[in-house]
C-alpha cells in the first residue's frame, strides 16, 4: 500500500512597528511511514526524484519532490522487485529487476514503468547490468543472467550475458555464454581512451570440463567491437598464453585492471594485476615486496583511486585484517608502499577515503598495535592519518584545543599521543562518503581525541572547513551529518539514542539551531541529493515500539526543507576563494586548486541547485615532483639515468656524418596530466645534446663502456628479477648501477659500509651495514635509500648480521655485538628482532651465535618461532668461549617469549627445503649426531651406516631439493688430505646411505658437488682417485663423476671424440674420461656449470685424461644434454656466462690478462672475438642478471698496472639482432624452438621414471628470446620402473657389479609392516629403495620383497564397502555438486565492496568508498639466500656456511658446514 503522510508545518512571523517584514523561519517537515527501512535509497542525479526500495516487501516507492511525498511504483506488481539499479549516465532511466525473466524500466525518473523480458533471470552478482558511458549510447546495456541445465548430477548453472542497444525496447540478444563479467570499455568517465565505441570486455570461460564444470585455467579476458558477432579476441595482456586464470576485470578511474591467478609453470598460483590506460598496452602491476605483497584471495582491495594513481590495499597477514596501502605511478604499473598497518574488515572494506573534490587529500585508519593483534588476538587500537600529497606522506590529525562547550581538551594537541581519530569505512553509519561531500572543503566525522580511537558511542562529532587541516568539535556524542546548499547548511542528528530533534547550522558550525521533528525515532540515515546543493534533506529511522501506532508503519522518513531559513540569496560579495590543501602541499600535479565558497558569516543561501562546485586551477612552477623518468630511463639514486644506449632516429650519428652529437632525452618527462609551468620553475624535460657514443648501435654491432672503481671489488650482487647491481669495494664504499653496469653511481658517499645484504625473499629490498648502529635500506631496488638505527653495532664475530623471514618481509633478526670496545671482558653477541623493518627492535637473547626464523620457504612451521644457538653460561668474553660452555638450541614461540630447550649441546642448525637439521654434539662419544625435523618440534636422529660411526668432526649439508638430504661426511682430514663420503637420506631425512666415496673437499669444508639447475636428479662431483696413495704423496688425483638418477649411481663423464681444433685426444684408453674443475677452485661460487634459463646447457673447464689436470692446462667444454655428452668449444681455461636464455654465450680467458671476449650465438658451434679494450684486463668474473635472461654483461676485473683498483666493462649484445624468437606450438616446424628430452641419446628412454620434454631455442636460430614465454615442460608419460629408479637401502652399498649388498658386520633395517593409505599389501624390505624423485609406476620393483596382505578393512568384500562408503559418498557428491552449481560458486566471481556488498543501507549519493576487491590466496615463497662479505667482519664462520650452488640464489658460500674441533 502507499505510505501514509502526515505534514507538520511550523512557521512564525515577526511584526515590526514600521510594517510587516517576512523574516527567516524554521524549517518545514513532512513525515511518511513505511513498513521497513530502505535497502536502497537514491536520487536520480541532478533531479528531485528519489527511489525507496524495501527489500523485505520487495516494493519500490517513488518521490518526485525530494522525499516529501511517496507512492508505489506504477505498473510494477507488488512484491516482485529483487533489486533497483539506476542508469549512472542517464538520469531518466532506472531498472527494477525481478527474480524471473520479466523486469521493469522507467525512462521518466520513476513516474511510469514499462516491462521487458530477457531469456534468463539475473545472475547472482551485485549488479547484473552494465552501462555505456557515452550519453548518445544510453541504451547500450549489458545484462548478466544465469542459465541452468539438467544433467546426470542435477542442475548445472552458468552465466550468460545479453546486450541491448535501445535499453530493452527490443528483444535483448545473446552477447557471450559462460561469462563471469562483461563491461563496456567506455563505462567510466575517467577511463579516457580512443578505442572503438562498442568495445566490450568479457571475463569468460573458453571450455567446459566433462563434468560440466569450468576450470579456472580456461577463464580468459575476451574482447569484441561487434558484440562478438564475428570478432572475438583473447586479450593476451602481453603474456600470450599465460593470460588465463582471469578472475576479475574492473575499470577504476583512468585504469582498467585485470586480476588473474598465475598458472604459469613453477608458480604457486598467486594473484597478478595487469593494468592499461589505453586498452592497447597492458603492463603487470609491480609491487615493491616480492614476498609480502603477493595478492591473495580476499586479501587485496582496489580502493578509491585518484585521477593520477591507482591505490591498492594488500592484506599481508593470514591471521588478522590488517593491510598495507600501495599507490602506483601514473600508468598504474609500479607501486610503492604508502601506509602500513591499514585497518580493514573481513569483507575487504578498508578504512580509506579520498576527500571529494579536493585533489591529493585522503583519510585512513591504521592499527597502532598491529603486533598484539596478529600474535595475541588483542582488540585493535586504531589511529587516523591524513595525506595532502596523494599518499606520498601521512600525518596525524591535529585535534582542536577546545571541545564543543569551549572547555580545553584533556591533552596537549602538540603531543603525538593527543590526536584526533575518526571512525571510517569499516564502521560507516551513513550514506555515501564517510567524511566528505561535494561541498568543497567541508569534512565531518565521528571520533575521539587521545592516543587511539574509542568505541563509536564514546565519540563526538567533528567538523573541518579546510579539508582536514584543522578541526573543531561541533557536538558532543556521535551524530549523523549531512551538508546542503553547497555547504551553507549542516544538519546533524543524534546517532546514539532515539531523538525527536535535529540541529542545523547556517554559519559553518559556529552556532547551532534546534528543530523538533514531531516524532521520536532512532535515526538510521540522513541524506540529500548527490551534489549537496539542495536545501532539502531526508532523514529516516526506526520508531520505538511505545511510540508506534497501529495504522502506521514502524519506519518513518522525515522530509526536511530549509528553504525559508535565510532571508535572501547570496550575491557575488558573499563568496570568497578557498584554496584546497594545506600550505605545505599547495601544488599537486603542477597546479593549485581553489573554489568559490560562501563566506561563513554571510546570512544567505547559495541556491544553485544541481550546479556542482567548479574547481579553479592555478598553475605552479615545475618542481622535481612534477617529473618522472622518460622512456628508456630508470631512477637511480634519485636521478633518472639511461637504461642503456639511447635509441635514435635513422640517419642520426651515421658513420659518414660529420655530426658527433644528437638531440637526446634529458631523462625526464612531465607526469601525464601535470600542468606545471616550466618557465616558472624547473624545466627538466628539455632535450640535450649527447655524444653519438651514447646512441644505440646499429643492428649487428656490439656496445661496450668502461668504468674504473677506486678500489678492489669485495662484494657484488644483482637484485633478483632486476637490472640493478650493487658493488662494495675495499675502501668501504658501495656503488650501484640500475642499468646492468652502463652507468655507475656511488651510494651515500659520506658513509662507509662493511657489508650489504639482499633480502632473501623480498627481491626489491637490500640493507647497507655500517660499523655503527646506523644502517640503510631500500624497498625499491635501490631507487631510494633510507636510514634507520639498529639497537647495537653489527657483530665482528663473522656471523650473519641479518636474517630474513620467508613470509613477512618486514620481519628481521639483527645479530650485533655488545660491550666489545677495547676487548671488553663482557663482549658478546646479542640478537634482536623487528616486525616493522627496523623501526622498533625487541631483544631476543644474549650470548648467542646464531638466531634465525624457524620458518623457511618450504619448512612451513610456526611463522613466529625463532631458533637460537645460545650459550649456556652467559658471562665473559664470548670470543674466548671453549667447549666447556655448551651451545644450546633454544626454540622460542610467540617471538621468543615462550622458550623451550631443544638440545643441550649443538654445533649448529641448518634449514634446507622442508628439513630442519641440527648437528648435536655427543660429549661421551666425542662425535656428532644429525637430528632432523619436519615441524620444528619433533626430531629424529639421522642413522648412518656403522662404518661411518667414528668420531666425525665435520659434516657439510649439500642440498635437499629432491626430497632427500645430501650430506658430506669428512673421513680424511688433517694432517692428511681432505675428502669424505656423500650420504643421501630417505624422504624424511632420517636414514642415510652412502651415495659416493672419496668426494673431494677443501680445507674450508667446501665440496666439489653441484646439481644441474632445472633438471632434478643430475649432479656432478669430483672424487679423489688415489685415496690410498694420496696421504703418502701429498697429492690428490681428482676425477669427475656424474649422476642422472639423484645419486643412485655415478659414472665418469663421456669425453668428446675430438678437441676444439678437430684433433683426436692423446688419451684413448678406456680409463680416459672428461674431468672438470669444481666448486672448490672457483673465484666466484655463483659461476655454476648450468643456467636456470636453458635446461640441459652446461659449461665447464677441464681436460680429457685419466685425472684432472691443473687449471692452467685445461680447456673449455660444453654440454647441451644435461652432461650426457660433451664437446670442447675452446682451448685454454675460460670464464663463461649465459645470456638471453642461452642465445648468447660469452667467454673470456681465465689464465692471463686479455683485451677481448669470445661470444657465440649458436651455443658454441662457432665463436666470434670482440675487443673491448686497448689495455689488457685480468677478468675475475662475468656478471649478468641472476636469471640469465639479459643480453648485457659486466666484466669485473683489474688492470695489471693497478691491482688495488677495479674495472667494470659493460658489454651490450642487444643490437646483434632485433628479431624476436617465435614459438608456435601449433606449427613447431616453422618456429625457432625445439622440444628436447633429457633422455635423448640415452639407452634408457626415461629419466626419473618419466619422459619429459622441454622447449629450447634451436641451436642455429639467430633471434632474441627476451621475455618470450616458453611452453611449460611436458611430462609425456610416467614410465615403468627399472633398475635406474632405485638406490641402495640403509647399510647397503653397491658392489663391483653394481648390485646393492649389505655392508659387512651391519644389519638391515627391520621390515615396516605399516599399511599406508589404501594399500592392500605391505612388502618386506630389500637392499633397494626407490629414488624419492622418481615417478615410475609398476615394472621392476626392486624395493618390494615378499608381499603381505594388510589386516583390517581389506578383509571385507566389495559389496560391504559399496554400501558403507560408496553410497553415502555418492549422495554427498550429488548434494555438493548441486549446491556448487546452483549457488553460483562455480563461477570465478569478483566482489565489488561498495553499495551492494553488504546489508547496510546504501545510496549513490557519493563516490564509493571501496571500488573493487579481487579475492585470491598468497601461495608460495622465494628461495633461501643471504649475502655476507666483509673484510673486518669476515665472511661467515667456516664452521657454519650456506650454499646452494644455484645461480638464481645469490650466495657466496659452499654449504652448511657443521663442524666441531676440540682445539678451538
Amino acid at each position: 500500500m502507499a505510505p501514509l503522510h502526515r505534514t507538520a508545518v511550523f512557521f512564525w512571523s515577526l511584526f515590526l512597528l514600521t510594517g510587516l517584514v517576512i523574516a527567516q523561519r524554521d524549517p518545514e517537515s513532512t513525515i511518511s511511514y513505511f513498513q521497513n527501512a530502505p535497502a536502497r535509497l537514491f536520487f536520480f542525479d541532478d533531479t528531485t526524484s528519489v527511489i525507496y526500495f524495501d527489500s523485505s516487501t520487495r516494493n519500490v516507492y517513488v518521490s518526485d519532490n525530494e522525499g516529501k511525498e511517496w507512492k508505489l511504483a506504477e505498473d510494477v506488481p507488488e512484491g516482485k522487485a529483487a533489486m533497483v539499479i539506476e542508469h549512472p549516465f542517464d538520469n531518466n532511466y532506472a531498472f527494477i529487476l525481478t527474480k524471473g525473466t520479466t523486469h521493469y524500466r522507467t525512462d521518466d525518473r520513476g513516474k511510469t514503468w514499462s516491462s521487458f523480458t530477457v531469456p534468463v533471470s539475473p545472475a547472482y552478482v551485485g549488479k547484473p547490468l552494465s552501462f555505456h558511458s557515452n550519453s548518445k549510447k544510453y541504451g547500450y546495456i549489458l545484462y548478466q543472467g544465469i542459465r541452468c541445465e539438467n544433467g546426470i548430477f542435477g542442475e548445472s548453472c552458468f552465466d550468460d550475458t545479453y546486450y541491448t542497444t535501445d535499453a530493452f525496447s527490443s528483444e535483448a540478444k545473446l552477447l557471450l555464454s559462460d561469462t563471469s563479467k562483461c563491461q563496456f570499455a567506455h563505462s567510466s568517465k575517467g577511463f579516457r581512451h580512443s578505442t572503438h565505441d562498442d568495445l566490450v570486455y568479457c571475463v569468460a570461460f573458453d571450455s567446459t570440463g566433462s563434468n560440466g564444470m569450468h576450470s579456472l585455467s580456461s577463464s580468459k579476458l575476451f574482447s569484441s567491437t561487434d558484440f562478438f558477432d564475428k570478432e572475438q579476441r583473447v586479450e593476451d595482456l602481453g603474456i600470450s598464453k599465460n593470460a588465463r586464470g582471469v578472475v576479475a576485470f574492473a575499470i577504476v578511474g583512468k585504469f582498467a585492471v585485470v586480476a588473474l591467478r598465475d598458472l604459469s609453470p613453477g608458480n604457486n598460483g598467486e594473484m597478478l594485476l595487469y593494468v592499461t590506460v589505453d586498452t592497447k598496452t597492458w603492463a603487470k602491476g609491480q609491487f615493491p615486496h616480492a614476498s609480502s605483497a603477493q595478492l591473495r584471495e580476499n586479501a587485496y582491495t582496489i580502493v578509491e583511486s585518484t585521477t593520477h594513481s591507482l591505490a591498492v590495499d594488500v592484506m599481508l597477514h593470514d591471521r588478522s585484517t590488517i593491510g598495507t596501502l600501495f599507490v602506483s605511478n601514473s600508468n598504474g604499473t609500479f607501486f610503492v608502499e604508502s601506509l602500513k598497518d591499514t585497518n580493514r574488515n573481513k569483507f575487504g572494506y578498508v578504512d580509506y577515503e579520498n576527500l571529494y573534490g579536493v585533489e591529493g587529500v585522503g583519510l585512513a585508519n591504521v592499527v597502532s598495535n598491529a603486533k598484539e593483534v596478529e600474535v595475541r588476538r588483542k582488540e585493535k587500537k586504531l589511529q587516523s592519518r591524513i595525506t595532502f600529497d596523494d599518499g606520498r606522506t601521512w600525518s596525524r590529525l591535529r585535534p582542536p584545543t577546545e571541545d564543543s562547550d569551549g572547555r580545553r581538551i584533556g591533552c596537549n594537541p602538540a603531543d603525538n599521543d593527543c590526536s584526533l581519530h575518526l571512525h571510517s569505512v569499516t564502521d560507516a553509519h551513513n550514506f555515501g562518503p564517510v567524511f566528505s561531500s561535494p561541498a568543497p572543503g567541508f569534512v565531518m566525522g565521528v571520533g575521539s581525541i587521545g592516543e587511539y580511537l574509542r568505541p563509536y558511542k564514546e565519540c563526538d562529532t567533528f567538523l573541518s572547513k579546510d579539508a582536514g587541516v584543522t578541526w573543531t568539535m561541533v557536538r558532543k556524542d556521535a551524530h549523523h551529518y549531512e551538508f546542503g546548499d553547497s555547504g551553507s547548511i549542516v544538519v546533524i542528528a543524534d546517532d546514539e539514542e532515539p531523538t525527536d530533534e535535529i540541529r542545523y547550522s547556517t554559519d559553518l558550525g559556529k552556532t547551532w539551531n534546534k528543530y523538533g521533528l514531531g516524532i521520536k525515532l532512532r535515526v538510521r540515515g540522513l541524506t540529500t541529493i548527490r551534489d549537496s546543493t539542495s536545501q532539502k534533506f531526508i532523514l529516516f529511522g526506526q520508531i520505538s515500539k511505545r511510540d508506534q501506532k497501529a495504522d502506521l508503519g514502524p519506519v518513518a522518513t522525515v522530509f526536511l526543507d530549509f528553504a525559508n531559513t535565510r532571508p535572501r540569496q547570496c550575491g557575488s560579495d558573499d563568496f570568497e576563494d578557498w584554496y584546497a590543501r594545506s600550505s605545505t602541499h599547495e601544488c599537486l600535479m603542477g597546479h593549485k586548486q581553489y573554489y568559490g565558497r560562501r563566506k561563513p558569516d554571510a546570512n544567505c543561501y547559495v541556491g544553485k541547485k544541481f550546479v556542482d562546485p567548479i574547481a579553479q586551477y592555478e598553475d605552479c612552477g615545475c618542481t622535481d615532483e612534477d617529473y618522472e623518468c622518460d622512456y628508456n630511463f630508470i631512477r637511480q639514486g634519485g636521478k633518472c639515468v639511461a637504461a642503456g644506449p639511447e635509441p635514435i632516429q635513422a640517419g642520426e650519428c651515421a658513420p659518414d656524418s660529420p655530426k658527433k652529437t644528437f638531440k637526446g632525452s634529458s631523462g625526464y618527462r612531465k607526469i601525464p596530466g601535470n600542468t606545471c609551468d616550466g618557465n616558472k620553475g624547473l624545466k627538466k624535460d628539455t632535450p640535450v645534446d649527447k655524444p653519438c657514443s651514447q646512441a644505440e648501435p646499429q643492428e649487428g654491432q656490439i656496445f661496450h663502456q668502461t668504468f674504473e672503481f677506486p678500489a678492489a671489488v669485495q662484494q657484488y650482487s644483482y637484485f633478483k628479477e632486476s637490472r640493478t647491481i650493487l658493488v662494495r669495494l675495499a675502501d668501504h664504499t658501495v656503488w650501484q648501477s640500475s642499468n646492468e653496469g652502463y652507468i655507475w653511481q656511488q651510494v651515500l658517499p659520506d658513509e662507509k659500509f662493511v657489508a650489504f645484504y639482499l633480502h632473501a625473499y623480498s627481491h626489491d629490498r637490500a640493507y647497507l651495514i655500517t660499523e655503527s648502529e646506523k644502517y640503510f635500506y631500500t624497498t625499491d631496488t635501490g631507487e631510494t635509500w633510507y636510514p634507520l638505527t639498529a639497537p647495537i653495532p653489527p657483530n665482528g664475530f663473522g656471523l650473519a648480521v641479518l636474517h630474513f623471514h620467508p613470509i613477512h618481509s618486514d620481519y628481521l633478526i639483527w645479530t650485533g655485538q655488545q660491550d666489545c670496545a677495547a676487548f671488553g671482558p663482557s663482549c658478546h653477541v646479542e640478537a634482536f628482532y623487528t616486525r616493522d623493518n627496523g623501526r622498533k627492535w625487541d631483544s631476543i637473547d644474549t650470548y648467542v651465535r646464531n638466531c634465525g626464523w624457524a620458518r623457511d620457504a618450504e619448512l612451513r612451521i610456526d611463522p613466529d618461532q625463532i631458533l637460537c644457538e645460545s650459550y649456556q653460561k652467559k658471562a665473559g668474553n664470548q670470543k674466548f668461549f671453549q667447549n666447556d660452555n655448551p651451545l644450546e638450541l633454544i626454540s622460542g614461540t610467540d617471538f621468543y617469549n615462550k622458550r623451550t630447550k631443544l638440545f643441550n649441546h649443538i654445533v649448529g642448525f641448518a634449514k634446507f627445503s622442508e628439513f630442519l637439521i641440527v648437528a648435536e654434539y655427543q660429549p661421551e662419544k666425542r662425535s656428532l649426531d644429525i637430528q632432523v625435523s619436519l615441524d620444528g618440534r619433533k626430531f629424529a636422529t639421522g642413522l648412518f651406516p656403522p662404518t661411518l660411526r667414528l668420531e666425525q668432526h665435520a659434516y657439510t649439508i649439500l642440498e635437499s631439493s629432491t626430497k632427500s638430504v645430501f650430506l658430506h661426511v669428512t673421513v680424511s682430514e688433517q694432517p692428511n688430505l681432505w675428502w669424505g663420503d656423500i650420504l643421501k637420506s630417505n624422504s624424511n631425512g632420517t636414514y642415510f646411505g652412502v651415495s659416493a666415496d672419496y668426494v673431494n673437499r677443501n680445507v674450508n669444508g667446501y665440496v666439489d658437488f653441484e646439481k644441474v639447475i632445472g633438471l632434478d636428479g643430475i649432479a656432478l662431483i669430483n672424487v679423489v682417485g688415489n685415496p690410498h696413495t694420496a696421504p703418502l704423496t701429498g697429492t690428490k688425483e681428482i676425477q669427475s663423476r656424474i649422476t642422472h638418477n639423484d645419486g643412485g649411481t655415478w659414472k665418469t663423464l663421456t669425453p668428446p671424440p675430438k678437441d676444439a681444433n678437430g684433433n683426436k685426444y692423446e688419451c684413448t684408453s678406456t680409463s680416459c674420461a672428461l674431468h672438470v674443475h669444481g666448486f672448490t677452485e672457483r673465484f666466484d661460487s655463483r659461476a655454476t656449470y648450468s643456467t636456470p634459463s636453458v635446461p640441459g646447457l652446461l659449461m665447464a673447464v677441464g681436460n680429457v685424461g685419466e685425472k684432472l689436470a691443473p687449471y692452467t692446462e685445461s680447456d673449455t667444454f660444453l654440454s647441451r644434454d644435461g652432461g650426457f655428452t660433451w664437446e670442447e668449444v675452446h682451448k685454454d681455461a675460460h670464464l663463461w656466462e649465459f645470456g638471453d636464455s642461452g642465445s648468447v654465450l660469452v667467454m673470456v680467458n681465465d689464465e692471463e690478462p686479455t683485451d677481448h671476449v669470445m661470444y657465440s650465438l649458436n651455443e658454441g658451434m662457432s665463436w666470434t672475438e670482440y675487443r673491448f679494450s686497448d689495455e689488457k684486463v685480468r677478468v675475475k668474473s662475468i656478471v649478468t642478471v641472476q636469471e640469465d635472461t639479459s643480453r648485457k654483461f659486466i666484466l669485473l676485473g683489474l688492470y695489471p698496472r693497478s691491482p688495488k683498483t677495479a674495472v667494470a666493462i659493460h658489454l651490450d649484445f642487444s643490437a646483434l639482432t632485433k628479431r624476436k624468437c617465435v614459438l608456435d606450438t601449433t606449427d613447431p616446424n616453422h618456429d625457432d624452438f625445439e622440444l628436447w628430452s633429457p633422455s635423448e641419446g640415452r639407452t634408457e628412454a626415461c629419466l626419473f621414471g618419466r619422459r619429459t620434454l622441454y622447449h629450447r631455442r634451436t641451436r642455429d636460430a639467430n633471434c632474441v628470446i627476451g621475455d618470450q614465454e616458453k611452453d611449460e615442460e611436458k611430462i609425456v608419460e610416467n614410465c615403468e620402473c627399472s633398475a635406474v629408479d632405485f638406490e641402495c637401502e640403509f647399510n647397503h652399498r653397491r658392489d663391483a657389479d653394481g648390485n646393492c649388498v649389505l655392508v659387512e658386520s651391519t644389519e638391515a633395517l627391520p621390515n615396516d609392516d605399516t599399511c599406508r593409505g589404501s594399500s592392500e599389501f605391505w612388502y618386506e624390505r630389500t637392499p633397494y629403495r626407490k629414488v624419492p624423485i622418481s615417478s615410475c609406476e609398476g615394472g621392476l620393483r626392486l624395493d618390494q620383497g615378499t608381499a603381505h596382505r594388510c589386516p583390517g578393512i581389506k578383509g571385507h568384500g566389495f559389496f560391504f564397502w559399496l554400501f558403507i562408503l560408496a553410497i553415502p559418498c555418492l549422495f554427498a557428491g550429488f548434494v555438493g555438486y548441486w549446491f556448487y552449481h546452483k549457488s553460483g560458486l562455480a563461477r570465478g566471481t569478483i566482489r565489488l565492496p561498495g553499495p551492494e556488498g553488504n546489508s547496510r543501507y546504501t545510496s549513490s549519493s557519493g563516490a564509493l568508498s571501496t571500488l573493487a576487491s579481487v579475492p585470491w590466496f598468497l601461495i608460495g615463497l622465494g628461495g633461501i639466500a643471504w649475502e655476507w662479505a666483509s673484510s673486518k667482519f669476515g665472511s661467515a664462520s667456516t664452521r657454519f656456511r650456506t650454499r646452494r650452488g644455484y645461480r638464481h640464489i645469490p650466495v657466496d658460500e659452499d654449504a652448511q658446514i657443521l663442524r666441531f674441533e676440540d682445539e678451538e
